[in-house]
């Protein structure tokens, strides 16, 4: 009997501290997909054990090939009906960015998660431009797995997304012919490097642009098309671009003066374009048209393209991502209800 009573006890004493105890839950469910190079990043594996410490239940998944991204990106979300996933984040340059955000738009992310942006690229253009720690991986992990969503804005070339810019003449070729390795030594500088040995093969373009209540035609140097603002490392190309504003902001840089000073390049890498031309043709719409008569060499965050004519047009609040603040987003306005982008593919 006593022996009874005891077991009784214990029994009531395990229940009552189940009670008292709940299993603890992690404070976020967070998916990264890793570019394949920054896997031995010591960086990346002291953010994840801090947000582990801190938490969080953090999975990695690393690239391998070309491809590897989108589909672990569409794993991940098949994944989110059970075991919900919180933030899926890109982990790598802008690159993985367009590939991971891109696959989550038209795979459709599911509403209780958002998408993040843990920086590891050469430029981080879309990173910088939108407050992001880029020196500091813990602290942008952190922004990732907790920060509140902002919806931001989707810019699509012929139906193909980008998140940040696309760009268009000379500075697209100084970007496809960066070599990688000197990218992976100097960072964004391989770009000055490479921009400043090839301005002497500097070539103008010739096109026709339309826009909502904006037209010009003629030659130009270079064109950029922002979501962001800046591109190769830092160059700013459209101030005042906002990434929630369902807009994309269009810059023209004509052609240069035949005096033009020789550190006119470096200048623009340096300063941004207004640093070589004080007025310059802009536009603000929702859509965008190029057209000419001979190919220009065109880049979509970081991918190249050709093409005599293209059209650019902006979704609206198409993807919630976890942010901090910064002058790329409009200040916060509460209350504003979720855009169904979907209906607008």
């Amino acid at each position: 009997m006593r022996r009874s009573l005891l077991l009784s006890d214990s029994l009531g004493y395990i229940a009552r501290s189940q009670r008292r105890q709940p299993e603890s839950k992690p404070v976020a469910r967070i998916r990264i997909i890793l570019h394949g190079k920054a896997a031995g990043n010591a960086g990346v594996r002291a953010a994840v054990d801090t947000l582990r410490q801190d938490g969080h239940a953090v999975e990695v998944r690393v690239t391998w090939e070309p491809g590897d991204a989108a589909r672990l990106t569409a794993d991940a979300i098949a994944e989110t009906g059970g075991a919900k996933i919180d933030s899926i984040v890109a982990g790598g340059g802008d690159g993985t960015i367009n590939e991971v955000f891109a696959t989550a738009y038209f795979a459709g992310l599911p509403r209780e998660s958002a998408l993040g942006v843990l920086p590891l690229g050469t430029a981080n253009d879309f990173a910088r431009s939108a407050g992001l720690p880029t020196q500091d991986l813990t602290a942008a992990l952190r922004i990732a797995a907790s920060a509140p969503p902002r919806w931001i804005d989707l810019g699509l070339v012929d139906g193909k997304p980008f998140v940040n810019l696309v760009t268009g003449g000379f500075g697209s070729r100084v970007t496809v012919a960066t070599d990688p390795d000197l990218k992976q030594r100097l960072g964004a500088l391989a770009y000055v490097i490479t921009g400043v040995s090839r301005f002497a093969e500097l070539s103008v373009n010739r096109g026709r642009f339309r826009a909502e209540g904006f037209s010009w035609e003629g030659p130009f140097l270079a064109l950029a098309i922002g979501n962001g603002r800046t591109a190769g490392g830092g160059v700013l190309l459209c101030p005042n671009a906002l990434i929630d504003d369902g807009l994309l902001d269009l810059t023209i840089l004509p052609e240069l003066d035949r005096m033009a000073p020789p550190d006119a390049f470096p200048r623009l890498l340096r300063e941004g374009a207004a640093a070589i031309r004080p007025v310059f043709p802009t536009a603000r719409s929702s859509w965008i048209e190029y057209e000419s008569a001979d190919d220009i060499n065109i880049n979509l965050d970081g991918e190249p393209m050709v093409a005599k004519r293209f059209r650019v047009e902006c979704r609206g609040r198409a993807l919630p991502v976890r942010l901090s603040e910064s002058a790329l987003l409009s200040p916060r306005v509460t209350g504003v209800a979720r855009t169904d982008a979907n209906t607008r593919r």
